[in-house]
């Protein structure tokens, strides 16, 4: 447990870092503040097209799963943690075992490198969770995670939680009208790979689940769509030992405009950051909605929510943030870690200046 000043120093010395899919962009903000520091990773940075799940290495480097939107398989990129430049991709895209639409990736300890692939093609029967061996500079393919025996397979998001397991979030099948409903939780040894069997069962509030995190009080927290125009976008917390459901938080009402998220991380004083990614134009990808673009920072326990990052309507800066990180997020566990910038520097590379004044080059994502 860390005490107030603790906690105060690591806002001084963290930043926001989230990926955003409309300029194809990593974004940077105040841990503390939510001013925006500007592009850590410009648009479009080395074939940069989809930016979803953020990590930063056990060497400080920033890990972007890239989905390449509509140009075949995707890859894992890597940039210097201090100054966003490229270093290289740690996984190929015509590597044996790339990721065809990678989401959700984590790190263990012993570098093993797990990325939730949402589907192995286009119009893909299933998706994979993909297991490699991260050296640093590359990472080669170990196997792919057992499938469960039951169910569709369409994983999106991983983490590691309290006990060890990697814990996966899966939705149904995304190319059929059925499967824009429904969801479950599984989990796997992290250090074996060996399925471990379902957490979450498929239930009526559980649609299309992506980001799952473990708060600091034990919960795992996930996202959830709505079910239909009688229900309510939200997060879904769940007993973290049991998987039993215990309560919700609603990211919208019932009537009004929409408002939902796809990743949540917790940050620091032991708030909930949640990126509000849709609605969106499904031509474009504009911010076609009220909240879209902002990022809300909750207080779990009374269900209250700050605007940390405004909506793009109001002028903020992102288009479709997606993943986030930072520099204090674990990689494996996703949890945040108020001592990790005693053996890390590369929270340190910014200069503040005016929120919200960069120009960027919009492109579909």
């Amino acid at each position: 447990m860390h005490n107030q000043k603790d906690q105060d120093r690591c806002f001084e010395c963290d930043f926001l870092y989230i990926g955003d899919g409309f300029d194809n962009t990593v974004k940077t903000f105040d841990a503390e503040t939510g001013w925006f520091l500007g592009s850590f990773v410009a648009s479009g940075n080395n074939g940069l097209n989809g930016p979803r799940g953020l990590i930063f290495d056990h060497e400080g480097n920033l890990l972007v799963t890239n989905q390449k939107v509509n140009e075949g398989s995707g890859n894992v990129l890597k940039y210097n943690g201090q100054t966003g430049e490229f270093l290289g991709e740690i996984v190929k895209s015509d590597a044996t075992g790339a990721p065809f639409a990678p989401r959700g990736i984590v790190l263990s300890k012993h570098n093993i490198l797990f990325v939730a692939d949402l589907v192995i093609e286009e119009n893909g029967q299933h998706g994979e969770v993909r297991m490699y061996k991260y050296n640093g500079n590359t990472a080669t393919f170990i196997r792919n995670l057992a499938h469960p025996p039951s169910g569709e397979f369409f994983p999106r998001s991983v983490v590691i939680g309290p006990d060890g397991y990697l814990y996966v979030s899966i939705r149904n099948n995304p190319n059929t009208v059925e499967g824009q409903l429904g969801g479950s939780v599984v989990r796997y040894n992290s250090k074996t790979g060996a399925f471990g069997g379902v957490f979450i069962s498929p239930f009526s509030d559980l649609n299309r689940p992506e980001g799952l995190v473990f708060g600091p009080d034990g919960n795992l927290y996930i996202t959830s769509f709505r079910r239909d125009a009688s229900d309510t976008d939200k997060i879904l917390i769940f007993d973290g030992r049991k998987g039993k459901l215990l309560e919700k938080i609603d990211l919208d009402v019932v009537g009004q405009p929409r408002a939902f998220a796809q990743a949540i991380l917790f940050g620091p004083d032991g708030k909930l950051f949640v990126p509000i990614n849709g609605p969106s134009d499904p031509d474009t990808g504009a911010p076609a909605g009220q909240y879209t673009g902002s990022v809300r920072r909750y207080n779990v326990h009374h269900k209250t929510y700050d605007v940390f990052v405004p909506p793009a309507m109001s002028g903020g800066p992102l288009g479709m943030p997606w993943y986030l990180t930072f520099g204090n997020t674990d990689p494996a566990t996703l949890a945040y870690q108020c001592d990790r910038e005693e053996s890390s520097d590369h929270h340190h590379h910014h200069l503040p200046h005016s929120p919200y004044d960069e120009s960027s080059d919009k492109s579909s994502s």
